[in-house]
């Protein structure tokens, strides 16, 4: 990193200009090549590798402007009960976070040790209270608590009336999901927002498709909701596990449509049997618990 890019970090929004050369508001893939290798190093300054699938599925994934148009035409066209926007709200000594790693021990099984891991690898950490192991993938900085990158894209529509769940607040357990967090030690307020509106059926997308995005969908149906996942309003990193994502939605009776579907679904047009099927075996698991 030059001495240069080592005095904007301080400022993200700052870091962003720096790197968009071109100045038109958008990093390219060479511009978002720069600032990957500036941002993923270790604490000699040394840069982590990054395989060209890894580095294109970065790109990917935070190539929102593919992502933003079909969810803001969702808000357009559809009245939805409520709308939630769910964010990632990380203290700066987050346990995703790659370069926090050396601020936990690592558990004794784990196969990596804290100077070898680089970003997506898969460690085990040795902190849970229960004395069990805590499996956990290691991300990039990201969203941290009051800085730009925590921020919705300014492109994005919100409504005045929408509800916000802010989510990995605790620093030593990840949450993907909006419901839950990894473990399920605690839970978010979605669910006492969702039900004080008895709202029944949730239209699911953003990002990532087979990060966040499936493990609320997950917990979703988890819950009792039925589970509609808009396809072309969310983005993911791994084409397998985003398919993943897909099959274990349909396998428990959700719905993967395409956002021109949405609207009929949401006023009752559209009368899908599987979503009749959902409620009909939630309203049984109910009648046999009484």
């Amino acid at each position: 990193m030059s001495e240069g890019e080592q005095g904007v970090w301080g400022d993200q929004e700052a870091a962003f200009k720096h790197f968009d050369k071109d100045q038109d508001g958008f990093l390219n893939k060479n511009e978002f090549s720069a600032l990957c290798c500036a941002l993923f190093q270790n604490e000699k300054g040394e840069t982590y590798p990054i395989e060209t699938t890894i580095f294109d599925a970065i790109f990917t994934i935070f190539d929102n402007k593919k992502v933003i148009p079909p969810i803001n035409q969702l808000l357009d066209e559809n009245q939805f009960d409520v709308v939630v926007f769910t964010l990632d709200w990380h203290p700066e000594n987050h346990v995703s976070f790659i370069d926090n790693i050396h601020q936990r021990p690592l558990h004794d099984s784990c196969k990596i040790t804290s100077a070898e891991a680089q970003v997506y690898d898969t460690v085990i950490f040795d902190m849970l209270e229960d004395g069990e192991p805590m499996v956990q993938k290691l991300w990039p900085r990201h969203s941290v608590q009051n800085t730009w990158g925590s921020k919705l894209h300014q492109d994005l529509k919100v409504p005045e009336d929408a509800v916000f769940v802010y989510k990995g607040t605790d620093p030593d357990v990840d949450s993907y999901s909006a419901f839950w967090d990894n473990i399920k030690k605690s839970q978010s307020s979605l669910n006492e927002e969702l039900q004080k509106r008895s709202v029944t059926d949730l239209f699911l997308c953003g990002i990532g498709y087979d990060v966040c995005v499936a493990a609320t969908t997950r917990h979703a149906i988890e819950e009792g909701y039925r589970a509609v996942l808009v396809d072309n309003a969310t983005r993911g990193v791994c084409d397998s596990d985003i398919q993943a994502t897909k099959d274990h939605t349909i396998a428990n009776n959700g719905l993967i449509v395409h956002s021109s579907q949405v609207k009929g679904l949401a006023t009752g047009r559209d009368r899908h049997p599987v979503l009749a099927y959902k409620l009909a075996l939630d309203l049984s698991k109910k009648m046999n618990k009484k």
